[in-house]
């Protein structure tokens, strides 16, 4: 957070506080009907008629600076340079896979490993034959992992 960010966010709490006050000092529009009739308040600080004028004046300018150092505080924050925070920074960016983490592709077949030269004889033995298929059932057309019927 840089200086002028600070200061405008410490601005805006003021003058957020400020509005609060200003708008409790005001009496409601019910106030000056018991005004014009002998009142109590027609003895308040700033007088019958002078409060109105000096608090809602008061209260506008306060609202439009308030206005103006939100929109100010949303530019600074929108406008951020390049930060070097891990918070403000993706997590992907930082956990991109090595190439020796990433699995083979499904259908991919793995490289063969040598084999030993210790047993020659396992080595150059011939795969074993396929099982007999059941009675009744050929295995003519059949697919791996297919289900007969």
């Amino acid at each position: 957070m840089n200086m002028l960010e600070t200061v405008l966010l410490v601005l805006h709490l003021l003058v957020a506080a400020a509005i609060c006050g200003f708008v409790l000092l005001q009496h409601g529009k019910g106030a000056d009907m018991g005004a014009a009739f002998g009142s109590g308040s027609s003895g308040s600080l700033f007088g019958a008629a002078g409060s109105a004028n000096f608090l809602s004046r008061t209260t506008a300018i306060l609202a439009a600076v308030f206005f103006a150092s939100s929109l100010g505080l949303t530019w600074l924050g929108s406008h951020h340079s390049a930060s070097s925070s891990v918070m403000q920074q993706g997590v992907m960016e930082k956990m991109a896979p090595k190439t020796s983490d990433v699995p083979a592709a499904p259908g991919a077949l793995p490289a063969p490993a040598p084999a030993p030269a210790a047993d020659p004889a396992k080595a150059a033995a011939p795969p074993a034959a396929p099982s007999a298929a059941p009675p009744g059932q050929s295995t003519e057309g059949s697919k791996a992992g297919e289900v007969p019927k």
